[in-house]
């Protein structure tokens, strides 16, 4: 893949110096940050010009709750049509998300690394950009399989797992409270597997726009009422981002891979 863009947090891009490159075959060529004005407000990127044998690459790397330097804007208040406009006229090949989630489905504990395969939107928030003019879009597959295949594979082999599943259903909560345990239930018996409160209104938009669109998923916690042993835990913000940015290894195996292979 010649150009390639992640969203994430602010932890994947601390992480982005040169060793997750190098240890890919990537040389650091140049970086950049810039902002793009679109008609729905300023979105910051960065990018990097990297180099893998004789051929250059890029990667573009918008952080989701970008505020203006200030701190991180709440999931219900996030720009995603500036966001996915910004990536789609940076003329990228494809987009990369990277969400810390909530475990529901007991063979996905916190810690693992999987694939968003499907998604349950029940928010009643609009998320599109055709408002004037009525176009249908379907999604009855909503993520690029190619990417999805592709990640299933290195994930399985970085971390050790064979016949483990690795693709779950994403459930859009709207938060930004944390779920009851009583959601997490009806959650669970009508199909989400993760529960979050982002992604996809960017699948949506990727969609509507034509751009490869994959999601790897960071399991960070038990969803409220899973915690084995203490069904009553409170769930914690600091603790959950803690945990997601612990365990970055194995998604940068997945940037550098798709953008090597």
């Amino acid at each position: 893949m010649q150009r390639m863009a992640v969203i994430g947090g602010t932890g994947l891009l601390n992480m982005a110096t040169g060793q997750p490159f190098s240890e890919a075959g990537l040389e650091v060529l140049a970086t950049d940050s810039f902002n793009v004005e679109t008609p729905y407000g300023i979105v910051p990127l960065k990018s990097f010009r990297l180099k893998h044998s004789s051929e250059e690459k890029t990667l573009v790397f918008l952080q989701r709750h970008h505020n203006d330097g200030s701190a991180s804007k709440p999931p219900h208040m996030i720009n995603h049509h500036a966001n996915i406009w910004a990536l789609k006229h940076a003329q990228v090949d494809a987009v990369l998300s990277i969400c810390s989630v909530g475990c529901v489905a007991a063979d996905f504990p916190p810690g693992r690394v999987g694939i968003a395969d499907q998604y349950i939107d029940f928010t009643g928030q609009t998320t599109t950009f055709h408002d004037e003019k009525a176009q249908f879009t379907s999604v009855t597959i909503p993520f690029d399989e190619g990417m999805n295949q592709h990640l299933e594979s290195t994930l399985r082999g970085i971390q050790n797992l064979s016949d483990e599943r690795l693709r779950f259903t994403y459930w859009l909560a709207q938060g930004p409270q944390f779920e009851t345990a009583a959601e997490v239930e009806a959650i669970d018996r009508l199909g989400g597997e993760v529960v979050g409160m982002t992604m996809p209104r960017e699948a949506k938009l990727c969609r509507e726009v034509e751009l490869p669109y994959a999601s790897l998923l960071i399991g960070s916690n038990w969803a409220a009422g899973r915690e084995p042993g203490d069904s009553t835990a409170d769930l914690n913000h600091e603790s959950v981002s803690a945990e997601a940015n612990s365990r970055l290894g194995p998604v940068w195996s997945c940037i550098t891979s798709l953008l090597t292979q």
